[in-house]
C-alpha cells in the first residue's frame, strides 16, 4: 500500500486534456447559470431546512470554490474577487441556518464574479497544465456537478419544474421478476490505486478484503414491492410504521408519484426512488432480506449489465461512512474526514442528474440515513 502523504492528489494521474477540461467547465457551469438565469425571484427564496441551501448562496458558494483552489492556490491571505466572499460562502465557516439571514450579493454580481473566475480558469485550459492545475480543476468541476444534482433534488423537494435535463434517462419500468445473482466467497480489492486517475481521499487506498459468498437482487425494489410493504398489516400495525415516501399521494383508489412539479399515475413496476436508508431497514427486515454492503453492491456492478438492472439511482448501502486504510486528507481537508463520524451511509450508482464523470464504480457517496430527497433507492441481499 502506498505511503499517504500531503502531496497524494499529485499521484492522481492521467488526467483529462486540457481541451476536455474546459469542455466539462462550459457544460458543469452552464448548467450552474442556466439554473440561476431562468428562476423567477421569487424562487431565490427557499425554507430554512438542512437538506437546502438558498439558492444565492448556493451559486455564490460553487463560484468561490473554485476561485479559492484554482485561483488563490488554497491561502486565505490571497484576496479574493468579490469582497467578502471568504466571510460568504466557506461552507466551512458559515453556519448553516446562517446562510438564510446573512445579506447576499445580488444575482447580478454573482453571475458577474462566477464569469470572471471561470473565464480565469478557460485561459489557463488554453494552454499544457500541469498535475496540480488538472487536480484542482477536476476537482471544481466535479463539486460543481455534485452541486448541480443537489439543484435538482432540491428542486424536487419543493415541488417546482425541473432545473435542467437530465443526463440520463430514469429506468425504464421493470417487467422481468427478481432473481437472485450469487457471487462465491472471494478476495476483492476496494479503494482506489496511484495511476488510475482522479479519486477523491476517501478511496485511499487500494486494499484486499474477504468477501463471504452472498446473493443479490437483479433489480432494485420498485413501487409495487414498497407499496405492498406500506400497505401490508403487519406495517400498519407496527409501532414504528414506515409511511409512504413524501411525492407519493393517494386521491381515491388511485396513487400517485410526483416528478418535480407534475403528479402522474404510480407505476408499480418503476423503480422506487427517494426512499431513506432507515426506511429501506425496515423493508428489509419485513421481508427478512438485508441491504449489500459497499463491496457487494461495486461487485455486482462490475458485471456486464445483461444479468442485472442498474436502477439509474443512487443506492444505499449498509457500510457505513468511514476511512480506508491508508486514509488521508488530501488538501480540500473537509471533503470526507469531518463526517467519519457514524452517521452517513454509504451509497453507490448514480442518478439522472449525475454526469458519467461521477459513475465511477469507485466513487463514495454519503449521506445521513434520513434523508430521502436525493435520487436514491436500494436493492437487498439474502440473509
Amino acid at each position: 500500500m502506498p505511503n499517504s502523504s500531503a502531496n497524494d492528489y499529485l499521484l492522481y494521474f492521467p488526467y483529462p486534456t486540457a481541451s476536455t477540461l474546459s469542455e466539462w467547465l462550459e457544460e458543469s457551469n452552464g448548467i450552474t447559470r442556466h439554473i440561476l438565469e431562468n428562476m423567477p425571484a421569487a424562487d431565490h427564496v427557499v425554507p430554512q431546512l438542512n437538506i437546502l441551501n438558498p439558492p444565492l448562496w448556493e451559486f455564490g458558494h460553487l463560484t468561490w470554490f473554485h476561485e479559492f483552489w484554482i485561483h488563490r492556490d488554497g491561502q486565505v491571505d490571497r484576496a479574493s474577487y468579490l469582497k467578502d466572499a471568504d466571510y460568504l460562502f466557506n461552507s466551512s465557516e458559515i453556519a448553516h441556518q446562517d446562510r438564510w439571514t446573512t445579506p447576499m450579493p445580488s444575482l447580478e454580481s454573482l453571475l458577474e464574479y462566477n464569469h470572471n473566475i471561470i473565464s480565469s480558469t478557460q485561459e489557463l485550459l488554453c494552454k499544457p497544465i500541469d498535475n496540480k492545475t488538472a487536480y484542482f480543476v477536476q476537482l471544481a468541476i466535479l463539486h460543481q456537478d455534485m452541486h448541480n444534482e443537489a439543484f435538482a433534488y432540491m428542486w424536487q423537494t419543493m415541488g417546482r419544474s425541473k432545473p435542467f435535463e437530465a443526463f440520463s434517462k430514469s429506468s425504464k419500468p421493470l417487467a422481468n421478476a427478481q432473481t437472485w445473482i450469487h457471487f462465491p466467497e472471494s478476495s476483492v480489492e476496494a479503494g482506489s490505486q496511484q495511476g488510475s486517475g482522479f479519486i477523491f481521499d476517501n478511496e485511499k487506498w487500494l486494499h484486499s478484503i474477504h468477501l463471504p459468498a452472498f446473493d443479490i437482487s437483479s433489480r432494485p425494489v420498485i413501487n409495487g414491492d414498497y407499496l405492498e410493504f406500506i400497505e401490508s398489516p403487519a406495517n400498519k400495525s407496527g409501532i414504528k410504521t414506515v409511511a409512504p415516501p413524501s411525492h407519493w399521494k393517494k386521491d381515491g383508489d388511485i396513487w400517485l408519484e410526483r416528478f418535480f412539479n407534475e403528479w402522474l399515475p404510480l407505476n408499480p413496476a418503476s423503480t422506487l426512488r427517494h426512499v431513506s436508508y432507515l426506511d429501506a431497514l425496515r423493508f428489509c427486515e419485513h421481508h427478512q432480506v438485508r441491504l449489500p454492503n459497499e463491496h457487494e453492491l461495486s461487485q455486482l456492478m462490475r458485471q456486464p449489465g445483461i444479468a442485472w438492472h442498474a436502477s439509474n439511482l443512487w443506492e444505499w448501502t449498509s457500510s457505513t461512512f468511514a476511512p480506508f486504510p491508508g486514509f488521508s486528507t488530501d488538501p480540500y481537508v473537509d471533503y470526507s474526514q469531518p463526517w467519519f463520524d457514524g452517521t452517513y451511509q454509504v451509497l453507490k450508482g448514480g442518478s439522472p442528474f449525475t454526469p458519467d464523470r461521477l459513475k465511477r464504480i469507485g466513487f463514495r457517496n454519503f449521506y445521513q440515513g434520513h434523508r430521502s430527497d436525493h435520487f436514491c433507492g436500494f436493492r437487498t441481499c439474502l440473509l
